[in-house]
């Protein structure tokens, strides 16, 4: 059974890597930003205002976490999610955790190529956000977001295309 957690901050290409992972392996992908972001949406807010929101509305983060939970405990699946590798850490789940990293600067373009709008604008969007989540993972989990020891992989996704990041996914799986 393989159970692999993709995470990271936005723009390091979680998804694009989970995707390629899913064809390659023919494991279920579940993407659980896609959840936060329908809840923003349902609740009427830009995802910097539902981040602001979450960090007095626990509940929203318990309900992501629960649905992150159940799919990680069933097996066979690819998560992307920013705490999925810390959901299965702290719940002694078997998975391997890959952590993606890049420089701000290269995922602000990746966002700006992927939604439109000025590299410096998003920058300041993502670091708004991320300490928005930083404050809510510590206040909530106890999680400082800065510890990397419990990923098995971590990956500099700044300099590499989304095939070779994969690549070294699968080797580390032995595939």
């Amino acid at each position: 059974m393989t159970t692999i957690t993709i995470s990271g901050l936005p723009g390091t290409g979680k998804t694009t890597v989970a995707k390629l992972l899913e064809k390659r392996l023919g494991l279920r992908y579940v993407y659980s930003g896609e959840i936060f972001r329908q809840l923003a949406q349902k609740h009427k807010m830009s995802l910097e205002e539902f981040g602001k929101y979450c960090e007095s509305h626990r509940q929203i983060d318990e309900e992501l976490d629960r649905h992150q939970l159940d799919i990680l405990r069933e097996g066979n699946v690819i998560v992307e999610g920013r705490l999925s590798g810390w959901l299965a850490f702290q719940n002694h789940i078997a998975a391997v955790k890959v952590l993606l990293c890049a420089d701000i600067t290269i995922r602000a373009g990746r966002i700006v190529k992927r939604e439109q709008g000025e590299v410096e604008k998003r920058k300041k969007e993502i670091l708004k956000r991320e300490k928005s989540e930083a404050t809510r993972y510590k206040k909530y989990y106890g999680i400082d977001v800065r510890d990397t020891s419990l990923y098995d992989v971590i990956i500099d996704a700044g300099d590499k295309t989304p095939e070779e990041i994969m690549e070294i996914i699968v080797r580390y799986l032995g595939e």
